[in-house]
């Protein structure tokens, strides 16, 4: 691959063009990033808790980084909304813990 052909690639989206939508209410995945704790799963989901009181937090998947200073935290909550969701994210990086929410 040439350097214009990555160049290319980097461009922003051309006018007119759209990002995907979502229709709410969904079952929607998240995965939280934050430094390992034992108690940082849990304060992962008292946050995720106060934005979708339907949370069940049974299907959680936590992974730990190779050198185990990070964890990762996969969940799936039901998103009403984009402005739940926001808040949701900015909750989660409001607690010091979170570095990443993707």
């Amino acid at each position: 691959m040439s350097d214009n052909e990555l160049h290319d690639l980097r461009q922003p989206a051309a006018a007119g063009a759209s990002a995907p939508t979502i229709t709410f209410p969904c079952d929607y995945p998240i995965k939280v990033v934050g430094d390992a704790a034992e108690d940082f799963t849990a304060c992962v989901c008292q946050v995720v808790l106060r934005h979708d009181a339907s949370f069940d937090a049974s299907g959680i998947e936590v992974v730990e980084s190779r050198n185990g200073r990070y964890q990762s935290v996969r969940l799936t909550l039901r998103a009403t909304g984009e402005a739940q969701l926001k808040a949701l994210f900015v909750e989660l990086k409001a607690t010091g813990r979170v570095h990443m929410v993707v």
